[in-house]
């Protein structure tokens, strides 16, 4: 069978225009794998943007997973911490009276500084779906580098502003090849519970899942892999499962089942803002500067480190220029955002003591996206909601987990929509560039061949068994896989090798890697449990040996 899309198994009786009329802009946004019933509460930021010429015992770089955990312990031990995020609070409603938009409306709220938009799923039926918006400190960032588009969460809590929230706590017999350096009984006996419980994590009730609309396409997504003889698995999740069922019965405002998650989500998903960071908040030890970007982290002549920050403003130009002093610094600005950081501080001499492993061992955590035309008898239903709560798990024999994962336009499309994460090998590099002064990745689009290879072990036999065929119009034309991207970066400032087993970096006392970094590209399955237990772990051995 040919791999081009079969339109009348795809969009039977719906016009390529009224397609793209109707929905407005596609974007797959469920793929991203990851509070609880009212809007967004935002972590403590009253008192103000830091000062220059501040002196705080401890400062965190970003405001995701590891930095939350970090916060939020070292202030129940008794620390002031001051946390700086790039993006902003995402704490005060737009002109809709909505903190976020819609998936299907993106807007200026939704892009990190661009001026279109650049969506996972870039056409539908050989149509653009891409749309101009004004520049602005918007909630995700499409960072493009090295062959892939990045995409990373933009605000106060980081990358739980924009996953999926799929909470996946990976099997222990592939842990060793996760964090070889970590000792499994720790983190599945202690940490990953922790990890579970601080996050809000649940699972979707099997019998709800059986008959409520919005899973359809879920249902679907296991009918076909079960009849291909592959496990089909509920994934746990931080929505507020109970609102859901809310939403679906019409009695509570709609935000999953209206589609929300990839440009934030109103009102159900357990965020950090509503996790973590509301605990750190309630200790009255944690302040939060947002719209303030790290640009230097030096050793200060009489102690601690000279942190250099410039603060910006909604266009992404620098108001002002500050420099204050902390005892210590913790990196948590993402996998991207660490590694870069550490690898010009390393390169440009701020930090001459980091090690040769800073900036190696990142990975995509094996991402790779693709698109199935169902027959017209398998609808996948109009209504879809924005997240996932189930997977195909051919991890052991093929190398492959795949999300079942929605399409929420509104309108029928007769499509299965997957991410893969995938046992890729391949890993990247950082660099620095003195002559433009810019941080560079070496990752190579042909890297990703394996990742399509392994999630082929899934997609060819369930295609076969069904008689149907992959979709070829939805990451340009005539092209099958989106494998240009990952919503999973992992590595750059790895555990064991630029730090120590508990993230301090080698070379300066008092620095520390508390996020995505520090894992070597790949977890098996969603991450960002597997980051919050180690940063779980790393804490608290921090806390008990160095305070």
């Amino acid at each position: 069978m040919s791999d081009k899309c079969q339109c009348s198994n795809g969009l039977h009786g719906i016009s390529r225009r009224g397609f793209i009329t109707g929905t407005g802009s596609l974007l797959g946004a469920a793929v991203l794998g990851g509070p609880a019933t009212a809007g967004p509460a935002a972590a403590d930021t009253t008192a103000g943007p830091i000062a220059s010429g501040a002196h705080v015992p401890v400062l965190v770089i970003g405001t995701g997973y590891g930095g939350s955990v970090a916060a939020l312990r070292l202030a129940q031990a008794g620390v002031d911490v001051h946390m700086v995020e790039m993006g902003m609070a995402w704490d005060t409603p737009g002109p809709d009276g909505k903190v976020f938009c819609n998936t299907t409306s993106p807007d200026q709220r939704s892009y990190w500084l661009r001026t279109r938009t650049k969506q996972p799923l870039s056409n539908f039926l050989g149509f653009p779906i891409d749309r101009d918006i004004p520049r602005y400190t918007g909630i995700l960032d499409a960072e493009e580098m090295g062959g892939i588009i990045v995409y990373q969460g933009r605000g106060v809590g980081g990358g739980s502003l924009v996953n999926g929230g799929m909470a996946v706590t990976p099997k222990r017999s592939n842990f060793a090849a996760i964090l070889p350096s970590v000792d499994p009984d720790e983190m599945y006996g202690t940490y990953y519970p922790r990890a579970n419980a601080g996050l809000g994590v649940g699972l979707v009730d099997p019998a709800w899942f059986d008959t409520v609309d919005c899973y359809q396409f879920a249902r679907v997504g296991r009918r076909h892999a079960q009849r291909s003889g592959f496990p089909f698995v509920f994934v746990p999740d931080v929505y507020d499962w109970d609102y859901m069922k809310q939403e679906a019965a019409g009695t509570v405002p709609k935000s999953a089942v209206a589609g929300e998650i990839l440009y934030g989500n109103n009102h159900g998903k357990k965020s950090l803002q509503k996790t973590y960071l509301a605990e750190a908040r309630a200790t009255g030890r944690v302040t939060i500067s947002p719209l303030h970007k790290v640009t230097s982290v030096s050793p200060a002549a009489g102690g601690g480190y000279s942190v250099a920050i410039d603060q910006i403003g909604t266009s992404g130009d620098t108001t002002a220029t500050k420099t204050v002093t902390a005892d210590r610094v913790f990196f948590a600005a993402g996998s991207v955002g660490t590694s870069k950081l550490l690898v010009r501080l390393k390169a440009t001499g701020a930090l001459p003591g980091l090690n040769g492993e800073i900036g190696k061992g990142w990975g995509d955590n094996g991402n790779v996206m693709c698109g199935r035309a169902n027959h017209i008898w398998d609808p996948t239903g109009k209504v879809q909601a924005s997240i996932p709560c189930g997977g195909i798990d051919n991890w052991d024999a093929g190398g492959a987990f795949a999300e079942v994962a929605p399409l929420p336009t509104g309108i029928e499309t007769y499509a299965s929509f997957y991410l893969s994460i995938t046992k890729n090998p391949n890993r990247a590099e950082f660099t620095y560039d003195a002559a433009s002064g810019t941080v560079g990745l070496n990752w190579q689009r042909a890297w990703k061949q394996p990742s399509i290879d392994m999630a082929r072990t899934i997609f060819d036999r369930i295609n076969a068994k069904e008689g149907t065929i992959y979709r070829s119009d939805l990451f340009g034309t005539d092209k099958v896989w989106g494998d240009h991207l990952t919503y999973h970066p992992l590595g750059g400032a790895v555990l064991d090798r630029a730090t120590d087993n508990h993230g301090r970096l080698h070379g300066h006392p008092g620095l520390y890697v508390i996020d995505g970094a520090l894992i070597p590209g790949n977890t098996s399955v969603n991450p960002f449990v597997t980051i919050t237990a180690l940063a779980e772990r790393n804490i608290e051995r921090i806390i008990a040996t160095d305070l």
